[in-house]
């Protein structure tokens, strides 16, 4: 496996890895492809090709008709090219996506053509969760997934900031990692009470 040097760079020198690791890739791909928009693309993409074989078997268009056709259909299909660019940059997604756990904090990595880097320290953690889809269930692997508590910049905006959740996906230990991270969450939130 490739791990992400600039994730590592982000540690600090007394910072020990307990864990570390890459989505699956076979399960990666799976999700980009059987996601929400599949159903609606589909739609869409049946309802402009019966609409494009109507045109055409009418055969009244005019060759200066078919230029304006071609961009209004090229542009009317863009639900479908999201959905193919989704999945077509999935395995992008992938190599660009790693996950390390360690004694002070969770880091992970992810983006297509830029990347992003976060960090979160066990202190603000509110909980962890285990999620579990179809193709997780059928290629043994799991989402070890952290809600965030909010931080002083989101307190105007509470319910926002109540979403937020950082997860470490489609990892083949996700029990193991599960118990890692709740353990030390626990840990330093525990630290933090006493002080």
């Amino acid at each position: 496996m490739q791990y992400d040097p600039f994730l590592y760079g982000m540690l600090a020198d007394n910072e020990e890895v307990l864990w570390s690791g890459k989505p699956d890739l076979k399960c990666f791909v799976l999700e980009s492809i059987f996601n929400p928009l599949l159903p609606f693309a589909i739609v869409w993409a049946l309802f402009d090709a019966l609409f494009i074989i109507l045109l055409l078997h009418e055969g009244k268009q005019t060759p200066w008709m078919a230029l304006p056709l071609v961009g209004f259909f090229a542009l009317h299909l863009m639900p479908v090219w999201i959905y193919i660019g989704g999945v077509l940059f999935s395995y992008l997604r992938h190599k660009h996506t790693s996950f390390i756990v360690t004694d002070k904090g969770v880091y992970v990595s992810g983006g297509i053509f830029t990347q992003t880097y976060k960090h979160q320290p066990y202190e603000q953690i509110a909980s962890v969760t285990i999620k579990r889809g179809v193709f997780d269930k059928f290629l043994g692997v799991g989402d070890v997934e952290l809600a965030l508590l909010p931080t002083e910049t989101d307190l105007p905006y509470p319910r926002r900031s109540m979403r937020k959740s950082m997860t470490i996906c489609d990892i083949p230990d996700f029990q193991s990692v599960y118990k890692l991270v709740k353990e030390l969450q626990q840990k330093h939130t525990a630290k933090t009470r006493v002080q």
